[in-house]
């Protein structure tokens, strides 16, 4: 159980840290020049993170987990601080205080994964290591709002004359709102201290689209890097889409094997 601890804690700092890095990234770009503030801010959230990231490669699995507990709550801080940060800056765009290249739903996107962020180190500490029904599906509505969220972006970053892609992303789009109106009517559904028998329906169908977005967002992310189609997309924030998308499906294959061995746990009893 140590071991799971280290290891789950360390793969999630690893993953976002990256990504909180890369956030503060895209929105120091987005803030016009005169936000010389926020840009700094920005800046120094960039600096913060790359530190993480180099504390990082300090530990292991065979790490002390008491180490790793105080290491998650030193990281739990700044999680929380990024996520005060991107509210601040939501609700300046949202007043019409500043004027920023950052759509607001984009800002209201990556605080949401601030507050993920923050909450997997809680829950780790806390020892929260294996997924209950209820967890796994409000996971799944978490994740099909982020992909349905990407799919817009991508969609109103690329030039108009990419109509097809345009009209590819306006698909997934339509798709993900879809799933994620399933997953909502799935937990609304849902016994209490039950798993819904569909559960494991739900998470391969899931699965079939997620793997199809994150092909998309492949290919898109490559023609980009390439310069092979025209839009607004930065190709880093490209392949941030993309990475976030295979960390989905990761956390799909997860739950479906935790779903596999407690059933297979109750059927030995």
């Amino acid at each position: 159980m140590a071991t799971e601890f280290v290891v789950r804690s360390l793969n999630e700092i690893k993953f976002w840290s990256r990504i909180m890095k890369e956030h503060a990234l895209f929105l120091s770009l987005g803030f016009t020049f005169n936000e010389k503030k926020l840009i700094e801010e920005a800046q120094q959230y960039i600096a913060i993170f790359e530190r993480i990231e180099e504390q990082l490669a300090g530990y292991n699995v065979n790490s002390d987990p008491r180490q790793i507990q105080e290491f998650n709550s030193y990281v739990y801080q700044s999680a929380v601080s990024i996520w005060a940060y991107k509210r601040k800056v939501l609700g300046l765009i949202l007043r019409c205080e500043i004027r920023t290249n950052n759509y607001p739903l984009l800002v209201d996107h990556i605080s949401r994964e601030a507050a993920y962020y923050a909450k997997r180190l809680k829950e780790l500490n806390e020892g929260k290591l294996k997924p209950l029904p209820e967890a796994i599906i409000k996971e799944n509505v978490f994740f099909l709002k982020i992909m349905a969220d990407h799919a817009k972006f991508i969609g109103h970053l690329l030039d108009p004359s990419e109509r097809k892609l345009v009209d590819q992303a306006r698909e997934f789009s339509h798709d993900f709102d879809q799933l994620l109106f399933q997953a909502q009517d799935l937990d609304s559904m849902r016994p209490q201290s039950e798993t819904p028998p569909l559960l494991h329906q739900f998470l391969d169908q899931n699965r079939v689209s997620v793997v199809s977005l994150r092909d998309f967002k492949k290919t898109a992310r490559d023609l980009i890097e390439e310069c092979r189609i025209k839009s607004n997309i930065h190709p880093l924030l490209a392949d941030h889409t993309f990475r976030e998308a295979e960390r989905f499906i990761e956390i799909i294959d997860l739950f479906e094997a935790s779903l596999t061995n407690a059933t297979q746990h109750g059927e030995q009893q």
